[in-house]
């Protein structure tokens, strides 16, 4: 019999949150950014990250940092319409101007029409967000219409500058400014130790995926001590709710309530430091809830 369930992109999540609520199954959500996701079962708690919490602290730093007239891209999926929507509310609150929405299609996509529809709006600012196994295909056509000498400011959540993809993505990514939950390059004793052991077993550097399944293993081996080894799910998602730790990322809690991860947000910015790429934090916000539950 199945025990605990771990793992989860956003569709797979959804599709078996039925299942998982009728069999009674904690089941911790390592990968999925939707902040529908824990909405899909009681039984269900989050260790991942959520878009809507990088791209409210975006959309906050945007508007406080000279982004006046901004143009959003996002893909047409759950995760995508989210990171849109609470880019858009937080920074229209703050008194930016959103000239326009597009969306495209998350299946085999082709960037560059959109890119240069982009261009040719000539905004200050363009919020970009798209999967982070599209990185390599969004470079190369985002380089090709040169947009990183268009003097248009491109930024998003941290998938635009995926860690495990950065490196292949070339110069054309410096000085991009993304928010995210995890950076490679974050300065704590924590995360140093954790980069060096992973890149020793994988040979190439973790990103927010490796540590969303880095937590999930922390936060399920820490339930399990406090119900005793008790496998049953109300109990485990009752030890697991409003647990807090230090992760590799810095300090992160269970939100009691909706089951989802609280956790910093940083703003990073692409830099060349050795001869790699690399996202250098330089501003961080502590505690941050998924704001689109927060404000129902």
């Amino acid at each position: 019999k199945v025990q605990i369930i771990a793992g989860g992109i956003t569709p797979t999540a959804l599709a078996y949150g039925q299942l998982v609520t009728q069999a009674k199954i904690a089941t911790v959500v390592m990968i999925s950014g939707a902040s529908v996701t824990t909405t899909a079962s009681p039984y269900f708690v989050r260790t991942s990250f959520i878009l809507a919490q990088s791209s409210w602290i975006m959309g906050e730093w945007a508007a406080k940092n000279g982004s006046k007239r901004v143009v959003t891209l996002v893909n047409e999926w759950a995760p995508g319409t989210e990171a849109e929507t609470a880019f858009k509310q937080r920074f229209s609150e703050l008194g930016g101007q959103i000239v326009e929405s597009i969306r495209i299609p998350l299946a085999n996509p082709d960037f560059a029409p959109f890119l240069q529809r982009i261009r040719d709006i000539n905004p200050d600012t363009a919020f970009i967000y798209f999967p982070g196994t599209q990185a390599g295909i969004f470079a190369k056509q985002f380089a090709e219409r040169g947009l990183a000498n268009s003097g248009i400011k491109i930024i998003g959540p941290g998938d635009l500058t995926d860690d495990d993809e950065l490196n292949n993505m070339g110069d054309q990514m410096l000085g991009m400014v993304t928010a995210h939950d995890y950076s490679a390059a974050h300065d704590s004793v924590l995360n140093k130790k954790y980069v060096e052991d992973f890149k020793k077993a994988n040979n190439f550097r973790p990103n927010f995926v490796s540590v969303g399944g880095y937590d999930g293993m922390h936060l399920i081996y820490e339930a399990l001590k406090k119900t005793q080894g008790k496998t049953d799910g109300d109990g485990l998602v009752a030890a697991m709710k409003g647990m807090r730790w230090e992760s590799p990322r810095g300090i992160m809690s269970i939100d009691p309530e909706t089951r989802d991860i609280v956790q910093p947000i940083y703003i990073r910015k692409v830099e060349k430091i050795n001869g790699e790429l690399w996202n250098t934090e330089f501003a961080k916000f502590d505690d941050v809830k998924d704001p689109l539950k927060v404000k129902k």
